[in-house]
């Protein structure tokens, strides 16, 4: 899907919500468990239910791989039910060198039919590239992350010299960063704002202005809200641009907003919220924008 067509499908729904598919067998509805496949069954009642709600869903490979064959199945029935209409992620953070990456891609881009999958940068550029050679298809780097253990690494100070000359004197000067800010600024450069997203978390949001200024044009997954505590009125006034520029996730939230037979008009009903809160950021960024 390209960068075009994705911005058409928020404009038609008036939307940029993203439904997370962490389908975790443990949680489903246990009358869905005598189905051939439960997860596909709870995923496609799920699809059914918000498709007209939102532009893209995210499904997390891990809740699949951990189910070996079936669970693979369950991923790859799933994205195909989706459709072309809805921006389909693969959220497997794979990253590795640049013949594994190759076949990662193959096995998300040319067997699975998705348009992006979740990449983790710490490899560097090598490790990145070969999910940018497909046409229309789409990395989204991991960049200032919601959980707990982004203070580890991403939230911190790395120390920087510049080397310049005043008045023909050889000057050094430090500069601090983040180290999140060097990872966006150095993997903006390895795609485009057509091909290359970041992963930044909604429990980050006191970063979202400065990150929108080091990455101006492209756009951002953002999970983090609903379970997590993010804001979805934070995130949107700090960081949405003329053609919004967001994709805001939500996974448990809405798929598990009832354990019992009406999970699926539960999650359409949650979804909607959602969807109705998003079009007054996009009808105020409309106004801002015109």
């Amino acid at each position: 899907m390209t960068r075009q067509q994705l911005v058409e499908q928020i404009r038609k729904k008036k939307t940029y919500l993203c439904v997370g598919l962490d389908s975790d067998i443990a949680r489903i509805p246990r009358h869905l468990l005598n189905d051939a496949n439960p997860i596909f069954s709870f995923n496609k009642a799920i699809i059914d239910a918000t498709k007209e709600l939102c532009v893209a869903y995210k499904i997390n490979t891990a809740f699949y791989e951990a189910l070996g064959v079936k669970g693979w199945e369950a991923m790859e029935q799933t994205a195909r039910y989706i459709g072309n209409e809805h921006f389909k992620i693969a959220d497997a953070k794979r990253g590795d060198i640049g013949n594994t990456s190759s076949q990662y891609a193959k096995a998300f881009f040319e067997t699975m039919p998705f348009d992006a999958i979740t990449v983790a940068p710490y490899m560097g550029e090598d490790s990145i590239k070969p999910f940018l050679e497909y046409r229309d298809k789409w990395a989204i780097v991991l960049g200032l992350t919601s959980n707990a253990g982004s203070k580890d690494f991403e939230l911190q100070k790395m120390v920087n010299n510049k080397e310049d000359f005043e008045d023909e004197v050889h000057v050094i000067s430090q500069h601090t960063n983040y180290l999140y800010e060097m990872v966006l600024q150095k993997a903006a450069g390895w795609g485009t704002t057509g091909n290359l997203m970041f992963v930044v978390g909604a429990t980050q949001a006191e970063e979202f202005i400065n990150i929108r200024k080091l990455t101006p044009g492209h756009f951002y997954l953002v999970p983090g809200v609903g379970a997590q505590g993010g804001s979805l009125k934070e995130i949107s006034e700090k960081a949405m641009i003329g053609d919004c520029g967001l994709l805001v996730n939500a996974s448990r939230a809405i798929i598990f907003a009832s354990g019992d037979k009406d999970f699926a008009e539960a999650a359409k009903k949650v979804a909607k919220e959602y969807q109705k809160e998003m079009q007054s950021f996009l009808n105020q960024q409309e106004r801002r924008f015109s």
